[in-house]
């Protein structure tokens, strides 16, 4: 399979490349420069040829396909039952919110998070509460201790990040059983976004929370979606897996009215994604695996002050520039200054609400630059950043020099 070829997005209304002017290269949202497996295009192609798009109802040649992927892949046997439909995993985190917490009640989740996980609960009426990860010995460690310190008699979820997004963890068997344990003795919802579980990028199998522990099932709800592993994030497909009846006429409460029919496109996309994109995904992963070794080499290599982990999964590595900074007058906002050199990298620091999306011209021009605002922050860290390396090496080597011009 052949990845390094760099395709050219501006033009195409993508919000990652088109957020920011033409002289800067996008390296922040979690989409990749890299073109669909084969498998997904042909379906793609054979749907539009139809030439009528009307509602779909879930065929199921799909469900067979979603059951037969988290049993073969994490040995997660699912009843069709179980699965409800989405927009995406983003909505989710806020209908979880709204359908597990009362107003003013506390979600927990742990810090860093991806944006959205910091956003949901206010954006619901519920209060976020964090618990801070570590970084130990070169890893980031789950802070289970501060988990559990953190849990008050107002906490109701816990908002869980595996693999984990920004820090690139895979949390193993013990950890995650610890989660889906302290859910149980505590009587929480422990809603797991599993989005990138298919791009472990090391041995280490995913296991998915739900079967982590004795009793998970009847507390847990577990998002996925092809999205990220199959690079699908424009066809607005994902599924909840939610084996408790109770939890999930709930959740089936809190989206009334809001969830919309899975579009025709998007089903077959993900149909062509589960059942004919596994060899592709193997390669995948394999180039991923040398896109991160080579931004870690480069970090350690060119950039004095600043250093990462090694990412087990995802296609995004977390710099830690705290060195850096400090020898910069300790304020210096580590995605700002990349972007006055070119690059745009999700932000540690700042917060507040999503950018809006900037008009696209009927011409396809890019709108004018934009100046980073802080927004999307994935956490109260402005000497940290997140780099998404999910695109051509090419690509990724002329954004790694661009980088060195910022810090070096």
């Amino acid at each position: 399979m052949e990845f390094d070829t760099v395709t050219d997005r501006r033009g195409t209304a993508s919000y990652k490349w088109e957020r920011y002017g033409p002289d800067v290269l996008p390296f922040w949202v979690a989409d990749m420069d890299l073109p669909s497996p084969p498998a997904v295009i042909a379906a793609l192609e054979a749907r539009a040829a139809h030439g009528i798009y009307g509602y779909s109802l879930m065929p199921a040649t799909l469900v067979e396909a979603l059951r037969d992927h988290l049993r073969d892949g994490y040995g997660w046997q699912v009843a069709p039952e179980w699965l409800v439909y989405l927009p995406g995993v983003v909505p989710a985190l806020n209908l979880v919110c709204r359908a597990y917490a009362e107003a003013g009640e506390d979600v927990l989740t742990i810090v860093p998070a991806y944006p959205p996980f910091l956003e949901a609960p206010g954006l619901q009426g519920r209060r976020l509460v964090t618990a801070q990860a570590a970084r130990r010995g070169g890893r980031w460690e789950l802070p289970l201790d501060a988990l559990e310190a953190a849990v008050t008699p107002r906490t109701r979820v816990v908002l869980f990040c595996h693999p984990h997004n920004p820090l690139g963890r895979v949390w193993n068997a013990d950890e995650v059983a610890a989660v889906a344990d302290l859910c149980r003795r505590r009587s929480l919802v422990l809603v797991s976004d599993e989005i990138h579980c298919d791009l472990a990028l090391d041995q280490g199998r995913h296991v998915p929370a739900a079967i982590a522990a004795p009793g998970a099932p009847s507390h847990t709800v577990t998002l996925m979606s092809p999205s990220k592993a199959f690079n699908l994030p424009g066809l607005n497909f994902a599924f909840a897996v939610i084996p408790d009846e109770t939890l999930r006429r709930r959740f089936a409460a809190a989206g009334a009215g809001l969830l919309p029919f899975a579009g025709c496109f998007a089903i077959a996309a993900a149909e062509a994604a589960y059942r004919e994109g596994g060899a592709w995904l193997t390669e995948l992963r394999a180039y991923l695996r040398g896109n991160a070794d080579l931004v870690a080499a480069f970090v350690a290599d060119e950039l004095e002050g600043v250093t990462t982990t090694r990412v087990e999964a995802t296609y995004l590595a977390w710099l830690d520039a705290r060195n850096w900074s400090a020898a910069h007058g300790g304020d210096a906002d580590l995605a700002q200054v990349c972007l006055r050199h070119g690059i745009a990298l999700s932000g540690g620091g700042g917060g507040g609400p999503r950018p809006p999306h900037p008009p696209v011209k009927k011409t396809g021009a890019p709108p004018p630059r934009a100046k980073w605002d802080g927004g999307r922050a994935c956490a109260a860290a402005p000497a940290f950043a997140r780099l998404n390396f999910g695109c051509p090496r090419p690509l990724l080597e002329e954004g790694l020099r661009r980088l060195k011009a910022a810090l070096g």
